[in-house]
């Protein structure tokens, strides 16, 4: 009997996800400036107005209005009728310092690679080999509708005018018994827009360009991809702006909060979640660093052919450096003559996962995460890229050369195949 999975994923103007954009700026500009800092912030967008807690140790010193003001401005929000702008927002900062006792179990003075956990808490990576990129497919989907769409309201405007930066997407897939997807069932996207017309006229236009310019753009990114191109079909269920209107979103129309997605931060749904936010973390958290790490052990498994799908699973206790666990899940798919429980004692040995030598492997301590904000933290392409910080506390531009998304990197694919003879 064939079943339907679902997926969804929110745009960069999504208030959830502006509050998370924040919240790693200010990461980035702290690490930028001082590398050995310590942050866990916490953001609120609501009308005209954000909201900026949480703890911070560092040597730096950052305008924060001005780096949320930032954000705010490249997401789009820049119009008055939004009631959430980038000029106009009140920015209240509530920001301290690092509790001693949390920071006393992080910090080493004698090993580095002693460096404890900064809270306890259990983490999960997982992969399949469903798309190029190991990503569940119907997530992978989900993400591409709202990075076009985002692109065409960046830089082709004349071919949707009306778009303003909130937006959600969703998209239902159907398998087989054996897991194979067999088509597009549904595809739900709902986009903030100015008002043009009746409810009824802005509703049948907006559908109509979905379907006719959207759609056909998604369909040309999997071009090299048979296999899911023929997924599309004639009988997709749309749902577009279903419930007529959409010209009062973002901040104004709902409340953002950093943390609330995710499920769209990871794997749509797939695999499992500990339950730990990412964005405003440094990597001593490991919420954030260990669920990437994780990441990194199931793609290259997968890619190394140890299994089509795998799930990675470690946990810690909050001071001590060592993981008290790291469990794998191959789901009876497992193409090695081992039991999961083997297979995670083998990743065990090629794969450190106390938290400092996470942050080493990973090149964690630097300023990388503002690009993971938005669109999902998995799945990207690993890149190098020249950044550049500019502060009124420092008279020079700072630029800093670092690593996009390095947990996605293939690079211990063949220590993998080696450990398992592959």
């Amino acid at each position: 009997m064939s079943y339907l999975f679902t997926s969804e994923s929110v745009s960069e103007g999504h208030p959830d996800k502006v509050a998370d954009q924040i919240s790693d700026a200010l990461l980035d500009e702290f690490l930028a400036y001082d590398a050995n800092s310590k942050v866990a912030c916490e953001t609120l967008v609501t009308t005209g107005q954000v909201v900026l807690a949480g703890e911070v140790k560092s040597r730096a010193y950052i305008d924060v209005p001005e780096v949320a003001r930032n954000v705010i401005e490249r997401i789009g929000y820049t119009k008055s009728e939004y009631q959430f702008e980038a000029k106009s927002c009140g920015v209240l900062s509530a920001i301290h310092e690092q509790s001693d006792d949390i920071n006393r179990g992080v910090d080493q003075k004698v090993d580095p690679m002693d460096q404890g956990a900064g809270d306890q808490g259990m983490m999960f990576g997982y992969a399949t080999n469903e798309t190029d990129n190991y990503m569940p497919l119907a997530l992978d989907l989900s993400h591409s509708l709202l990075l076009e769409l985002a692109d065409i309201r960046k830089n082709e405007l004349h071919l949707m005018p009306y778009l303003r930066p909130d937006a959600k997407s969703q998209v239902t897939i159907e398998y087989d018994d054996n897991g194979t997807p067999l088509r597009i069932d549904t595809i739900v996207l709902s986009t903030q827009h100015d008002e043009f017309g009746t409810d009824q006229e802005m509703q049948d236009k907006i559908r109509q360009d979905v379907i006719n310019i959207l759609i056909p753009r998604i369909k040309s990114k999997y071009k090299f991809r048979n296999d899911i191109l023929s997924l599309f079909n004639d009988n997709i269920i749309y749902h577009v702006n279903p419930t007529g209107k959409f010209v009062i979103g973002g901040p104004h129309g709902d409340t953002g909060l950093t943390g609330r997605k995710i499920i769209v931060d990871t794997y749509g749904g797939k695999g499992a979640h500990g339950g730990g936010a990412f964005s405003g973390k440094d990597p001593s958290k490991v919420d954030r660093s260990a669920a990437y790490a994780s990441r990194h052990i199931a793609k290259n498994l997968v890619a190394a052919g140890v299994s089509p799908e795998i799930l990675v699973q470690v946990s810690y206790a909050i001071g001590v450096a060592k993981p008290m666990n790291i469990y794998v899940n191959t789901y009876g798919k497992s193409n090695v003559k081992m039991t999961d429980g083997e297979i995670a004692k083998v990743v065990e040995s090629l794969f450190d996962m106390r938290p400092k030598a996470i942050e080493d492997r990973l090149k964690l301590r630097n300023p990388i995460y503002s690009e993971t904000a938005a669109y999902g933290h998995m799945g990207r392409e690993p890149k190098s890229v020249e950044k550049v910080f500019q502060s009124r506390y420092n008279p020079e531009p700072l630029k800093l050369k670092v690593e996009l998304f390095t947990w996605e990197k293939l690079d211990f694919v063949d220590a993998v195949k080696k450990a398992f003879s592959l």
